[in-house]
């Protein structure tokens, strides 16, 4: 979950709704299915992170919609496991989770979210989250 509340609380009831009924490991936000969206990027920001997820999740055969979103409930042995083994850093560190996830067979649910934009402050996100991202991704994609 973002500190800057782009995540906004409410959905939290529903993250551990979900993980009691399905029993899953990780429980993620997602922006890109029904019911889910991004308020406040313009087009390019928009087209960038539905490319990165598209791309990532092609690339490593992943069947989750949002692999760089950061809204997530794990169940912590599951979170344990995958701190010792992730070593990514930026918007891959997410990626990798799940990624790594997977490929351990950890069970992942989705739910829907409304992701607003930050009011204060800058993103991050620049030419050294691309380039992390992308090599995250190349590592993921010859080592997994």
């Amino acid at each position: 979950m973002d500190a800057d509340l782009s995540h906004h609380p409410k959905y939290i009831p529903t993250l551990f709704k979900v993980q009691q009924q399905s029993s899953a490991d990780i429980v993620t936000g997602t922006r890109y299915t029904a019911g889910g969206g991004v308020s406040g990027w313009n087009w390019k920001r928009k087209l960038t992170s539905r490319g990165a997820n598209v791309l990532a999740s092609t690339l490593l055969g992943l069947r989750v919609s949002d692999l760089t979103g950061a809204y997530r409930l794990y169940r912590r042995t599951v979170l344990e496991q995958l701190l010792h083994v992730v070593t990514s850093k930026g918007y891959a560190f997410q990626m990798e989770m799940i990624a790594r996830a997977s490929a351990l067979g950890s069970n992942i649910a989705e739910v829907p979210i409304v992701f607003v934009d930050r009011v204060y402050g800058q993103s991050k996100l620049g030419r050294s989250e691309y380039t992390m991202f992308i090599s995250g991704l190349l590592r993921l994609f010859f080592t997994l």
